[in-house]
């Protein structure tokens, strides 16, 4: 469970179970295109009307920027990350070279439950606002209801599957000319956003800022408790990771493709928020359909119209490069052979993951089809930050120990005592009579990474690229993510653990003993060659 990885293990030995490589063909403006695409999905038109009316008010936009700094500290650990293993494990191999083989394994598993379920519900909200742009209030008006199955599960959605299916087909065929798909639907869906940004510039007020209750009605907590539901729009930047693979020259693309796709995302969301709060008084928005109905109330109708087709086409390319991470997710652990190791195999010619993408596509396909997803919304959020909150703690101990050979007990003892302090933070703030708290437990972080900084030096040689100011970037990120799970609800807690306890019953059972033989045969492999190559050496059977 605790046996570890060398990064070189992982380039080199362990990519080679899947045969053939993937195919390097994707340059830096495809990167930032996928990375784009995979975070401009829905999350903007679902989730800034409620954030302004009911908790930020027309400081939304400030909500997003510190949504936009917590998810650009999350992806500086990805990146330096994703350039010291250019594998297409992403947190999986991170976590595995660094904490052990069970923690990667954890980690990928919530990871690949996080993309099918919310794959599956993206597909779902397809028919929704592909309903909206024909002029069709009612979305179970396009889907089959079958009566007798239980209620959240009796409405079939066939375009869903048929959406599922396509993309599916698509991936399998060739990342590049799927990459390609991508850029042309992000083009024409940043045009849609600069649309309405433009259109809400030119006929709103800014006055509607400060009307009726001011810029933040509800004070900080409100701005913060917005940023906590707003965060998860940003969600999907992790996917680009997963292409290393496949990219050329990974020290310069990587960083490029995933901090230059966080940094436009966080541009396009802040602009969007203040869009919204400019065109109406932020107690006159609406909860559903938001930018729709601020529209109808300047007679402008027709733009409900407008608005279903774009978010139909955001929708699409998210999925899309969802899907393509998720099936680079699923191959690497299965060439761990954690997993079934023909999920692992790359397709010669295309240089795709054929069986990985096929079948997670199935199963997308599968639970879109039947499921009602929004029971399992929060426990999709609670495993991701989970993951990204792992990815911060990695990366300070891979710089510090593994690096820069300090001591395990020093390192260990900061990150407890970082998430000890953010978890005392998280319980101050909810318990809103014990306002001493916050300074206390702040001032506690402040001080520990300060005197970590002091006194434990890392004098490593410097990789390719590096988080700079560390370990100030990494340890902030630990704090947020800390704080950000514990805005969910504890119904996703307890969801989440009866998935853990899962995940571990299979590694247990069969996780573990498969990784252990496949270890045993490539060790028995590399006898018997040794052996031929050196006939002088005469092993008995024994000794093999």
């Amino acid at each position: 469970m605790l046996a570890t990885w060398t990064p070189d293990q992982e380039l080199n030995r362990i990519r080679l179970r899947s045969g053939a490589d993937m195919k390097r063909k994707l340059r830096w403006y495809d990167l930032v295109a996928l990375g784009v695409g995979g975070m401009l999905g829905v999350g903007v038109f679902v989730t800034t009307g409620p954030v302004a009316r009911n908790n930020s008010g027309p400081s939304v936009f400030i909500s997003y920027i510190i949504a936009g700094i917590s998810a650009l500290l999350s992806s500086l650990c990805y990146t330096e990350f994703s350039v010291r293993i250019p594998v297409a494990g992403g947190a999986f191999s991170y976590l595995r070279v660094t904490f052990g083989e069970f923690v990667g394994y954890f980690a990928g598993a919530n990871i690949l439950m996080e993309y099918v379920l919310s794959n599956a519900a993206v597909a779902r909200s397809f028919t929704e606002y592909l309903c909206s742009a024909f002029g069709i209030n009612d979305p179970n008006s396009w889907r089959v209801e079958v009566h007798g199955l239980l209620e959240g599960y009796n409405k079939l959605d066939f375009l869903a599957v048929a959406l599922v299916l396509i993309l599916t087909i698509c991936l399998c065929h060739s990342t590049k000319e799927s990459s390609i798909l991508n850029l042309i639907m992000t083009i024409f869906h940043v045009i849609f956003f600069g649309f309405i940004i433009i259109m809400s510039f030119c006929y709103g007020s800014v006055d509607n800022l400060v009307k009726p209750r001011g810029l933040t009605p509800n004070g900080i907590r409100g701005v913060l408790d917005g940023a906590a539901i707003v965060y998860f729009s940003y969600i999907g930047y992790d996917s680009v990771s997963t292409l290393a693979e496949e990219i050329q020259n990974p020290p310069v693309t990587l960083p490029v493709g995933i901090i230059g796709s966080v940094l436009i995302v966080s541009g396009l969301y802040c602009l969007m928020a203040l869009a919204l709060c400019i065109m109406i008084p932020y107690n006159q928005i609406a909860e559903k359909a938001s930018y729709s109905m601020a529209f109808n109330s300047i007679g402008w109708k027709w733009t409900g119209n407008v608005v279903g087709a774009g978010a139909s086409l955001g929708i699409v390319a998210s999925l899309l490069v969802a899907m393509l991470g998720q099936a680079r997710y699923l191959c690497v652990i299965a060439r761990a052979r954690l997993v079934p190791s023909w999920l692992s195999k790359v397709h010669p010619s295309t240089g795709t993951p054929l069986n990985a993408t096929l079948f997670l596509g199935i199963c997308t396909a599968s639970i879109a089809l039947f499921t009602d997803l929004d029971i399992v919304i929060e426990m999709i959020s609670i495993g991701t930050l989970l993951v990204f909150y792992l990815v911060a703690n990695a990366l300070i101990y891979q710089k510090y120990v593994i690096t820069c050979k300090n001591s395990p007990f020093q390192t260990l003892s900061f990150l407890f005592l970082i998430t000890s302090c953010a978890i005392g933070f998280s319980i101050s703030w909810k318990l809103e009579q014990q306002w001493w708290g916050l300074p206390l437990f702040g001032g506690i972080t402040i001080v520990v990474i300060a005197f970590f900084q002091y006194t434990v030096p890392c004098l490593g040689q410097p990789s390719e690229w590096s988080v700079p100011l560390m370990p100030w970037p990494a340890a902030i990120s630990i704090f947020l993510n800390v704080f950000l799970m514990t805005t969910l609800k504890m119904l996703s807690f307890q969801r989440f653990a009866i998935w853990a306890c899962l995940i571990t019953l299979f590694y247990v059972l069969y996780g573990v003993h498969s990784t252990f033989e496949a270890e045993e045969m490539e060790m028995e492999m590399e006898v018997v060659v040794n052996e031929a190559s050196n006939p002088s050496i005469q092993l008995t059977k024994l000794d093999v």
